[in-house]
């Protein structure tokens, strides 16, 4: 059954049957996938209510917890280093035998003893850490406030539409001996968007040429959440026996896109005959439909036809491993950005455009009308076959087999 089918059988809404189906597990304010990872909601802070702010005192004032827990950089002492300072500083060791004992130089103990010591209680490891937290933080006045006629000359030339970067290398020109007047690119991209300050008018957003009334957040690309849920499997996994196309049953797919990227058709081509088949799609290309078309399509291949199936790295096969459990074909991935990997795949979708124009919609194409350009393709003579047509050297594969 499709996943559709299997929820209104047992009654289920369509959200709990995709995760039923994908194998995740709800908790409290969160969910749990198959892999072991755990995604937890953030709650909207009008429904959770006023939250106090985590704050700890420290000498001269209070500071964010949140600051003080956070890891820099090994280059300065952590909580964990200071508290053996402190158990070292007890027992009576120097400060050249406390040193060696952290891996330190002399005189970043004696001046961490010196600058973070509590006058009346001596040194107190999460005192002097929290000290060190605060003496880090070094607040100034932004440049653009400090400096009125750098401030108009940046807000001018905003209103006559120069880019932060013309701005910033102009001023590098107009104003060379004057390092007041020099100011970073980013420096005016803060005092845009970050209102609170309220370095530059908020409307002089509108004069940046993309008009964004906030900025919009980078996120690390090595923070990215997987594409794929379920763990994939390399092509430098694929068996050796795939690489030679002595034998039958090995398939490379993709898809090929209608015009607008609003249609799709799976495509899939076999490695040793060059045999084609193609699964209708239509306007819906999520991985749960390109799943349950390329199980109906391949499902009637006899045995010796299911041997693997290779593809690039595209979020339309997220659902890999449902297929390969329904099909008993294994599937692998290409290498980012490494088409030649699946080359008779490449080489058969630029046969099928002749069938299916870039600027055509694929989705007045039925699965008869596929079947149709399938069997075409499938009688058509290959220099690479010596001639023969895909469907001749796959009936001898077989045979042989």
């Amino acid at each position: 059954m499709t996943r559709a089918q299997a929820a209104k059988r047992v009654r289920a809404d369509k959200r709990s049957a995709a995760d039923w189906d994908k194998g995740i597990t709800i908790i409290h304010r969160g969910r749990v996938y198959p892999d072991g990872r755990v995604v937890r909601y953030q709650q909207d802070p009008i429904l959770a209510g006023v939250t106090t702010a985590r704050k700890v005192n420290v000498l001269g004032g209070q500071l964010d917890l949140d600051r003080v827990e956070k890891v820099i950089h090994p280059r300065y002492l952590s909580l964990l280093e200071r508290e053996r300072l402190h158990d070292l500083r007890r027992s009576g060791a120097s400060m050249r035998q406390i040193a060696a004992e952290l891996g330190r130089a002399p005189s970043t103990v004696s001046r961490e003893l010196r600058r973070n010591a509590a006058s009346s209680s001596g040194y107190l490891p999460h005192t002097a850490h929290r000290a060190s937290v605060r003496r880090r933080l070094r607040p100034r006045q932004p440049k653009l406030i400090a400096n009125p006629e750098l401030q108009t000359y940046v807000q001018a030339r905003l209103q006559q539409k120069w880019s932060p970067q013309q701005i910033s290398r102009r001023l590098g020109k107009d104003f060379d001996m004057v390092p007041s007047m020099q100011v970073s690119t980013e420096t005016i991209y803060q005092a845009i968007y970050v209102h609170a300050r309220g370095t530059l008018q908020r409307d002089l957003a509108g004069h940046l040429r993309r008009g964004r009334a906030v900025r919009k957040p980078r996120r690390d690309p090595h923070q990215r959440r997987p594409r794929f849920i379920d763990p994939i499997t390399p092509i430098t996994m694929r068996p050796r026996v795939v690489e030679t196309r002595t034998s039958p049953g090995h398939w490379e797919g993709d898809l090929i896109i209608g015009a607008n990227g609003k249609s799709a058709i799976a495509t899939l081509v076999e490695r040793s005959s060059r045999y084609v088949m193609l699964a209708h799609l239509g306007d819906d290309r999520t991985a749960e439909s390109v799943r349950d078309s390329l199980i109906t399509t391949m499902s009637p291949l006899p045995a010796a036809l299911r041997g693997t199936l290779t593809w690039d790295q595209g979020a339309e096969m997220a659902e890999h491993r449902a297929f390969a459990s329904a099909t008993n074909i294994e599937v692998y991935f290409c290498d980012p950005g490494s088409p030649w990997q699946r080359g008779s795949n490449e080489n058969t979708n630029g046969l099928l455009r002749q069938y299916f124009p870039r600027s055509s919609d694929l989705r007045v194409h039925d699965v008869n009308a596929l079947r149709s350009v399938a069997d075409e393709l499938n009688a058509r003579p290959r220099a690479a076959l010596g001639w023969d047509t895909p469907a001749e050297r796959l009936s001898a594969l077989l045979d042989a087999s």
